[in-house]
């Protein structure tokens, strides 16, 4: 007997050796999505598997130095890998699965995961999980009051790792957290039936009997009186007497240790480029310049006689500008999508069979957070792809930038090219995740597409294309400025206003973003003027055979990219259709 098992694992061994390193990596691929969604089930219930619906992610430290090890093993492994005889595809895909660990390797080194905490989303904003995860039926309501149970162990976990941080002088600035304990409140000192976690039984599913409907109301009632809100009182408390005491009054990731190191790194991952910090900043004051020109030019068109500042008081000021109510301000926002809509078979051949829809910001975030922001559709389609617009305090948000915004996150930005790269055949690690140079790259290239699909008609519309353009190109400097540099906060600020109409409530918040979250914003600009250059090739190479639907279909048509593989096949491209 134990013969036949000696031959049985010899023929097994022979087996695993004598796959081919191809074979050996897509193996590879699917294990890791596995472990993936087995580690993440708020995002496994996203995706539509709910075999763990009741469960959060493991966050502790234990669980973050336990993935860091799997990743420096996955890493020798996919090292030892020989490549020359994969596809082609497969040698892409390679490349961006191994670029993932590498970065997740060195990131790994700078101890940011003790800082837990964001004020534009985490622990205090848990409610909003609900936005992602199906709740359609009484068991998936019954699943959620589960996991609203073990609420405590998320925050065990974060006041754990930020105890940690504390002790190693690994903390976020006092002023951002201070907007976190702001939301801790609204989850801690309320009533049951007024918690945000409620929100979601207020308005269920209509399949449901009254009396079930009922039952589950009052059993997330109580779940959120014994479980929830002593909770948030737990981490209040600990906020209030160790964390905002301990929290450093400096804003620049900088100032943590290996602090410079650490943003030269996000600079490359962001961008997916070698570009250094000093050189990003230098980008931006030239792209501030160049827009700032065509900024004037509006101005001459519509007879504006005063000063570049007085012009921009105007369109922060002046009532007309403005809607007076949150329901006129999303009215518009729907109507502008739907406007847009039908025009994009002018410039793509392929669009996404997915809808998306339009809601409103949380109220709980939407003081402290962006304009706007995108949520990708449900990999199993059982949710559409979501356009979220902030309307928090409507005086604040112009209408002039309804247009642009609405391309950027909708239709032909984010919607498109995600909802598009989740129908390819890719593997799951590509199709679900994305490459933020590429993504938001896109998004702001899209908003230049407005013109060819009939918007800024009117030269304030134009001019709100144009704040969205500087908007990104002041990113490029104030972010490497106060992560890099020795701007200030204020500095920060004066420039934004000084050179954009964007209303100061966004600016303070745009700030604020790029301080939480150093060298995501860069990517946007960096990718749009990759693709602007690429596209320029081709028109200048291609002549009167360029097409603008083959070209938007050769940059969608893999998925997200580093901007470098994107230009490779780009060129690829050019050199075929010159024959």
């Amino acid at each position: 007997m134990n013969n036949i098992k000696l031959v049985a694992f010899l023929v097994l061994l022979v087996g695993c050796v004598s796959e081919s390193p191809q074979t050996q990596f897509e193996s590879l691929l699917d294990s890791e999505w596995s472990k993936i969604i087995n580690d993440n089930p708020i995002y496994a219930s996203s995706m539509g598997d709910l075999s763990r619906n009741t469960e959060w992610s493991d966050t502790s430290i234990e669980k973050i130095y336990l993935d860091h090890q799997h990743q420096l093993e996955i890493f020798n492994q996919l090292d030892a890998l020989d490549i020359n005889d994969f596809t082609e595809d497969n040698k892409v895909n390679y490349a961006l699965f191994k670029q993932q660990y590498e970065n997740s390797i060195e990131s790994h080194a700078y101890k940011t995961f003790l800082i837990p905490f964001s004020h534009r989303g985490g622990i205090q904003l848990q409610h909003e999980t609900t936005s992602i995860i199906p709740l359609r039926n009484r068991q998936h309501y019954l699943d959620w009051i589960e996991r609203m149970s073990k609420i405590n162990v998320l925050v065990d976990a974060a006041i754990e790792k930020a105890r940690k941080g504390i002790s190693e002088d690994i903390v976020p600035p006092r002023f951002l957290m201070q907007k976190v304990y702001k939301q801790i409140e609204l989850q801690a000192f309320v009533e049951a039936k007024d918690s945000p976690f409620y929100r979601v039984f207020l308005e269920m599913d209509r399949s449901m009997t009254d009396i079930e409907t009922a039952e589950i109301q009052e059993k997330a009632l109580a779940m959120i009186e014994s479980n929830v809100i002593p909770a948030y009182l737990k981490l209040h408390r600990f906020f209030k007497d160790e964390y905002l005491p301990a929290c450093r009054t400096s804003i620049g990731i900088k100032e943590i240790q290996n602090g410079k190191e650490y943003y030269e790194f996000l600079a490359r991952k962001f961008t997916t480029t070698n570009l250094t910090p000093k050189e990003i900043h230098e980008i931006g004051l030239a792209e501030v310049a160049r827009i700032r020109q065509e900024m004037d030019a509006v101005m001459k068109e519509v007879k504006w006689e005063g000063t570049f500042k007085s012009f921009l008081d105007d369109l922060r000021t002046n009532p007309k500008f403005y809607y007076e109510t949150s329901e006129e301000l999303f009215e518009s926002y729907l109507a502008t999508s739907k406007r847009i809509d039908p025009e994009l078979v002018k410039l793509f051949k392929v669009l996404p069979s997915m809808p998306y829809g339009l809601k409103p910001i949380p109220m709980e975030s939407a003081p402290d957070t962006t304009t706007a922001y995108y949520q990708r559709p449900a990999a199993d389609g059982s949710r559409a792809g979501y356009y979220y617009v902030n309307l928090y305090r409507p005086e604040v948000r112009p209408k002039y930038e309804i247009e642009v915004l609405s391309v950027h996150e909708a239709m032909p930005g984010h919607h498109l090219q995600i909802a598009l790269a989740m129908e390819l055949d890719l593997p799951n690690f590509r199709k679900y995740g994305g490459v933020t140079a590429f993504v938001e790259g896109w998004g702001l290239y899209s908003e230049r597409l407005g013109y060819d699909l009939g918007l800024y008609k009117d030269p304030y519309s134009r001019f709100g294309q144009l704040t969205y353009d500087m908007w990104r190109a002041i990113r490029l400097v104030v972010d490497t400025g106060m992560h890099y540099f020795d701007w200030t906060r204020q500095d920060a600020i004066n420039y934004f206003l000084d050179n954009s109409a964007k209303t100061q409530q966004d600016v303070m918040n745009e700030v604020d973003r790029y301080i939480n979250w150093p060298g995501q914003a860069l990517a946007y600009k960096i990718g749009q003027l990759k693709i602007l250059e690429l596209r320029a090739k081709a028109e200048s190479a291609l002549g009167g055979s360029f097409n603008i639907k083959e070209f938007h279909h050769e940059v969608l048509k893999r998925g997200a990219l580093p901007l470098d593989i994107l230009e490779e096949y780009i060129n690829q491209w050019i050199d075929e259709e010159l024959g």
